[in-house]
């Protein structure tokens, strides 16, 4: 940021902290910058064809969080940066001296992260970083899964819904959208894998695809139930620690009722990167067509979500 100019002084001082300044603080103190940037940097380019000074790729992908984590759209995001202060703080611009990107400018920012795969790469690199600090551990996986749901209405340019998006019964209720299949370390339920169907793929479809292949145990809802599996990964010394299933039309035995509930005690952690991205940050629903870009979405939300479960520790680190 430059030199603060005259509209800036009311909000400096000002007593109170707000939620948003306190959440944007820790964030801005646990993500990883300077690792994200070198990965950016092989693709963004600071200057035009012309030589001309372009607007940062550091202020770009800040920008691009903040619509993670508000909800905001390439318009929304621009219009956002106008109306808050701590949204501009957090992403270094000072009115009057920087300029805010327009939404056009937004856009193509979050087509080059789609293009070059980047968010996957962000979301590889940062587990790699924590892994290194320790913070993330490999030694058993949780497998889960969830819903996001898809405008199935057909009032649009196609008349027709998202072909990527398909229907599914959950319960007594019909669901129509992706899933997002999720693996996380067992310890914190950080994700460390991720895979993207659309809604009517089996959860078990996906299972194998979630495991990094160096685990000591694996822990899933009774969906992932298979005795096949699970002799195949006895076998391979790998505990089985899948809810058991009652047949049908028989009732769990006691013995299997007490499994279950050890059982969840650590498949519940599983839940939490799904609380904080869909409850916290709001992302119930897809925001882009097909599967690709609301992929490419998913990295960075999981991604975040990670570094927001451990930014007290991060920052405890870096002090």
């Amino acid at each position: 940021m430059g030199q603060l100019t005259l509209a800036s002084l009311p909000y400096l001082t000002k007593k109170k902290v707000t939620k948003r300044e306190k959440f944007l603080d820790e964030m801005e103190k646990s993500i990883p910058w300077d690792e994200l940037l070198k990965l950016l940097r092989k693709h963004y380019r600071e200057n035009d064809e012309r030589g001309r000074p372009t607007i940062s790729g550091r202020v770009m992908l800040r920008i691009y969080f903040l619509q993670q984590w508000f909800q905001l759209s390439d318009p929304g995001a621009e219009e956002a940066l106008y109306d808050s202060a701590s949204m501009r703080k957090f992403v270094g611009i000072e009115l009057g001296q920087e300029v805010i990107p327009d939404e056009t400018t937004i856009l193509n920012f979050r087509h080059l992260l789609e293009e070059h795969e980047l968010t996957k790469r962000f979301f590889d690199k940062t587990n790699e970083l924590l892994e290194a600090q320790g913070l993330l551990v490999r030694s058993g996986t949780i497998v889960d899964a969830t819903i996001i749901d898809a405008p199935s209405s057909t009032k649009n340019q196609d008349k027709q819904r998202d072909p990527a998006m398909k229907q599914t019964k959950k319960g007594n209720q019909w669901y129509f959208g992706m899933k997002a299949h999720v693996g996380t370390d067992a310890k914190r339920g950080l994700v460390h894998s991720l895979e993207t169907t659309s809604a009517n793929v089996h959860d078990s479809q996906v299972f194998e695809r979630l495991l990094h292949g160096k685990e000591g145990a694996v822990y899933g809802d009774s969906a992932y139930a298979n005795e096949d599996k699970r002799l195949k990964f006895l076998g391979r010394g790998v505990a089985w620690r899948i809810v058991r299933k009652a047949s049908r039309g028989t009732p769990l035995r006691k013995l299997d009722q007490r499994w279950n509930r050890s059982v969840s005690r650590v498949r519940a952690l599983g839940e939490h990167a799904f609380r904080i991205v869909k409850c916290l940050w709001g992302y119930t629903k897809v925001r882009y067509r097909g599967l690709y870009k609301n992929t490419c979405q998913l990295f960075t939300l999981f991604s975040l979500s990670n570094l927001y479960r451990l930014r007290h520790k991060l920052i405890a680190l870096q002090a």
